[in-house]
């Protein structure tokens, strides 16, 4: 029996990047070895065990046969013959097909090292078309290491191509899907996920509200980069220079979805573009089982970012109104979350990468100013149910007046 550490610790250890987990292949033995020395088997679909001590997965080395379309159809075969290079033969990509063994040295029967030394995301081998999953994990790596001058080979690219055509991405699940790009969404470079995704035709499949934006014009003079869907792109660069809250990072990736739909003969105006965005962002999260506090972040930056937008113009019962309509007196955490979205917007834009925001500030001051005002301040003798509300509405009109005549000042 022989144990190797595989896959990605081997391939981050090798570029010196930071590794949360590690994963072991076990050559030559059976089932009942392991479990003879304590590991515990937890796989459904083919032997894998957890180390008694550490919890870590060690796997049976396995090859594998495609029997049916999607990333389900898959036969399996675990057994003290298969080598360790059948089991990193039946791996995505080269860089993800090395191990260790115990003595701490490498191998590497597929390239992975010379990959890794040209920044090349590569398939091992044309098995890689069998498994659409492959497609998700691959442009996630390319948004993981794209700092890091990565990039997708272009066979690698043309086989996910193939892939796309031959309707092969159509069997993947919702859930499976949001895993890979929920992931992602947490990357340095979470654009070049979705880039990937496009390159290949798969965006157009997974995410058919994103690939509408492309092509879709807006008013230069607000815009430079003009195509909504370069926009939607910076303005997430922008939110992961923010924020490494992935709910802030969804946000600002949906909040434009409407104007894919902004009728053409009103082009590149997209007048009504919030409220043509929440229909589209709820059936894109309920498509793909999206939990809700990425969806209802999603539906209030969609909704209210142009009002963060034009807060120094607001009336100060708008303004008010808009504080209500965001729960941020109940929720203030999501309201910073709110915020940052919106920031990440206006500075997602040719020109705007580094320009003074300020409405935020504006919006955060209008928000601590009513919040001095307390339910302590009413009187529950005189105003009683509904009036109580509309009493406490009024005195933070009343503490909002100095914020709002300053600024005409």
């Amino acid at each position: 029996m022989q144990v190797f550490l595989v896959g990605g610790a081997v391939r981050d250890k090798l570029m010196d990047y930071p590794c949360h987990e590690q994963d072991w292949v076990v050559v030559g033995a059976k089932p009942e070895e392991l479990q003879k020395q304590g590991y515990v088997p937890v796989g459904k679909d083919f032997p894998v065990f957890l180390h008694p001590e550490t919890k870590e997965e060690y796997a049976l080395a396995r090859t594998e046969r495609k029997t049916g379309p999607g990333y389900t159809g898959f036969e399996f075969y675990a057994a003290p013959d298969v080598t360790l290079e059948q089991d990193l033969a039946r791996r995505d990509l080269t860089i993800n097909a090395l191990a260790m063994n115990e003595a701490g040295e490498i191998i590497d029967p597929y390239g992975g090292r010379e990959d890794i030394a040209a920044r090349k995301l590569r398939h091992v081998s044309d098995s890689f078309r069998e498994d659409p999953v492959r497609i998700l994990r691959l442009a996630r790596f390319a948004a993981r290491y794209y700092h890091l001058g990565f990039t997708v080979a272009d066979e690698t690219m043309q086989l996910m191509r193939e892939m796309v055509e031959c309707g092969e991405v159509d069997y993947l699940v919702p859930e499976r899907v949001w895993k890979e790009m929920s992931r992602a969404l947490g990357e340095d470079s979470p654009p070049i996920f979705f880039e990937v995704l496009r390159t290949c035709g798969a965006l157009a499949r997974l995410l058919p509200e994103l690939e509408t934006l492309y092509g879709v014009p807006q008013p230069p003079k607000h815009h430079p980069e003009i195509d909504c869907g370069v926009h939607t792109m910076m303005a997430l660069q922008q939110a992961c220079r923010l924020s490494e809250k992935t709910t802030v990072r969804f946000a600002t990736l949906v909040h434009d979805l409407g104007k894919a739909t902004t009728p053409e003969d009103v082009l590149p105006s997209h007048i009504g573009h919030e409220q043509r965005s929440l229909p589209l962002i709820r059936e894109l999260c309920q498509r793909l089982a999206i939990p809700n506090a990425y969806r209802d972040l999603g539906l209030i930056v969609a909704q209210y970012h142009t009002h963060c937008h034009r807060v120094k113009e607001l009336k100060t019962t708008t303004l008010l109104r808009s504080l209500e309509a965001l729960d941020a007196f109940r929720r203030p955490d999501r309201f910073e979350e709110f915020l940052l979205c919106c920031e990440a917007d206006a500075r997602g834009r040719t020109g705007f990468e580094d320009r003074d925001y300020s409405q935020v500030d504006y919006f955060r001051a209008a928000l601590a100013r009513c919040n001095e005002v307390t339910a302590a301040d009413v009187d529950p003798e005189q105003f009683k149910g509904k009036a109580f509300g509309e009493q406490l509405h009024r005195l933070r009109l009343t503490a909002l007046k100095p914020l709002r005549d300053s600024h005409c000042e």
